[in-house]
């Protein structure tokens, strides 16, 4: 049974920088997703098989997606230049296979069978 968990949230001040962290078996392609409190999951991040990553829009050049193979693969996501708009639960996901799409539909929840239970990130202004 595929067990994915999170590391890595926390609180913090506008500004500042956290590294969320996924340990992942090898599956072919991986996203991070998250969550505020009354609004809907969004996709944040994704790394397609051939390494090619996506971003929303409103992470893009704060939050970056990799993954390392370190014995263990791991899945990070380096968020950077924090924003209040970025508290939410954070959650890692993903999917064995080939895929080689990265635009919105690598963001889409469908794609992905496998959900770690979620990280809470909270930015303070």
């Amino acid at each position: 049974q595929v067990k994915l968990v999170e590391s890595g949230g926390g609180s913090v001040q506008a500004g500042g920088s956290l590294r969320l962290s996924c340990v992942v078996p090898n599956f072919g392609h991986v996203a991070w997703f998250r969550q505020a409190p009354g609004k809907e999951r969004e996709g944040v991040a994704s790394r397609n098989t051939l390494g090619t990553t996506y971003y929303a829009d409103s992470v893009k050049g704060r939050f970056t997606i990799s993954l390392e193979n370190k014995s263990t693969l791991y899945l990070y996501l380096q968020m950077n230049n924090l924003k209040p708009d970025d508290t939410a639960m954070y959650y890692c996901a993903g999917n064995y296979g080939y895929y080689s799409g990265s635009g919105p539909d690598s963001l889409s929840g469908l794609m992905y069978n496998y959900w770690g239970q979620g990280t809470q990130v909270t930015v303070s202004s």
